[in-house]
């Protein structure tokens, strides 16, 4: 791990360019590892869920994805972020954090912001947090999306935000779920036809807003949702560890935020990019599954029922 203590963060306007340019050369050399996948679309529940089927060839790179974390050395799990890759590095954002290439990545360009220094990634995100990913997230359109938790499907146990380009897919919403949103909130917070337990709030994209600023009011959001499902109240400090497992997904204008009650549906592990619309099938018995119980049951199989 680098140990300088003066970081130069990424200027405005070039994390589009040195993205590519990573990629193209962490492709050349080997280092990144994209899984390859045939794609299909399964409505359900008003969303037209992206469905992805990891083709043949590329099923034992996808177990060694599934894997990651969860395999024990020494008693520990294996920290991919300490020391990264150097070849997955894409830039500095800020002195407490940087990007990084997810090196087993399903969709292409998708990014890690990764703590420079070990936290925990169940203890709550902070302004910090928020101020590294917003910096990212103003230089494209994007989704970012957290899971808090093993049980909300975080493989690894050093904190890091993930973001990955918008459209998700060529046709359809820029996110799938985004199809719920434009419908009539019947209660404050609340997406209609979501069936079970969540948070939600619409916003104005903040353009021309300083980016500590934007930093504050998302974290505010943030934990004011948190609080709104009964998990940590604002007044908790930023090392406190989460009361529960959650996934938190944002654009430029929406937050969702979803607790999870468990990781799997069966075979298939969820996590946040579950909540947007898209899902993973290792194998043909897994897309079978997701076909038959739906991607909205899923998900309902995996978060709270609304009360």
């Amino acid at each position: 791990m680098n140990t300088k203590t003066d970081f130069s963060p990424f200027e405005k306007g070039t994390l589009w360019n040195r993205i590519r340019k990573t990629t193209d050369a962490a492709l050349q050399i080997g280092a990144l590892k994209p899984i390859k996948t045939e794609g299909s679309v399964m409505a359900d529940g008003g969303v037209d869920f992206l469905v992805r089927l990891v083709e043949s060839l590329a099923r034992k790179d996808a177990e060694k994805v599934l894997k990651a974390g969860r395999d024990k050395k020494n008693g520990e799990s294996a920290n991919p972020f300490l020391p990264y890759e150097k070849p997955m590095f894409v830039a500095d954002v800020s002195n407490t954090h940087l990007c990084l290439l997810n090196k087993f990545n399903v969709i292409e360009h998708h990014l890690l912001i990764v703590t420079r220094k070990f936290e925990h990634q169940e203890t709550l995100l902070t302004i910090r947090d928020f101020q590294a990913i917003w910096r990212c997230l103003a230089e494209f359109e994007g989704l970012a999306f957290y899971n808090g938790g093993k049980v909300a499907g975080a493989s690894q146990d050093h904190k890091h935000v993930q973001l990955i380009p918008l459209p998700m897919a060529s046709t359809g919403y820029p996110v799938p779920v985004e199809s719920l949103m434009e419908k009539p909130q019947e209660t404050p917070g609340v997406i209609p036809g979501l069936p079970f337990l969540h948070a939600f709030k619409r916003f104005s994209p903040m353009t021309g807003i300083p980016h500590d600023s934007v930093a504050q009011i998302l974290h505010q959001m943030y934990r004011l949702m948190l609080q709104q499902l009964g998990m940590n109240p604002f007044s908790e400090g930023e090392k406190t560890l989460q009361s529960g497992p959650y996934n938190l997904l944002f654009t430029r204008r929406w937050m969702l935020l979803v607790p999870r009650s468990k990781e799997f549906f069966e075979s298939i592990s969820v996590n946040a990019i579950g909540f947007a619309g898209a899902l993973l099938a290792r194998n043909p018995e897994e897309m079978d599954l997701i076909e038959k119980k739906g991607g909205m049951g899923m998900l309902q199989h995996t978060a709270f029922a609304r009360s």
